[in-house]
């Protein structure tokens, strides 16, 4: 499962749809809709949140609307009413960390899109995320 600190423009198609997928997935886990994945470390992010299921929806939202603009039919009615507008706070290492991740995917799978990405200056977050100074978050399963 990976839940992206990014903002979802920078994903190619394949990002886009997981996002969605497992971004649903999270939100069956925090709702206790299923046994797996319960101890996931990605969730720690919602988990921390007063109401994560309002955080995961907001989460998706956002999702769903770079989908949209896309062309994608991702459907809205997998989303509860509930959004939170409060800001997840995430380091500024682990955004670097999962940009890193994230170009590396590309390099293989969607090239174009990772020469795109390569001219981004200034890497902007999943506008429900709040940069804060930081190293890579403790939960982080990192990869080499």
């Amino acid at each position: 499962m990976r839940l992206w600190s990014l903002h979802p423009s920078y994903l190619d198609s394949k990002g886009l749809v997981a996002l969605w997928r497992e971004g649903l997935l999270a939100k069956a886990v925090l709702s206790g809709q299923t046994r797996g994945y319960k101890n996931h470390p990605q969730l720690e992010r919602f988990k921390s949140q007063r109401d994560p299921k309002a955080a995961i929806n907001a989460y998706l939202l956002e999702g769903h609307r770079d989908a949209e603009r896309r062309g994608y039919r991702f459907d809205i009615r997998k989303l509860d009413a509930t959004r939170s507008r409060k800001k997840i706070r995430v380091t500024e290492g682990q955004l670097r960390y999962e940009w890193s991740h994230l170009q590396s995917k590309l390099l293989r799978r969607d090239p174009s899109r990772h020469e795109y990405n390569a001219s981004i200056v200034e890497v902007q977050p999943h506008p429900l995320m709040e940069i804060i100074p930081g190293e890579i978050e403790s939960w982080e399963r990192q990869t080499a």
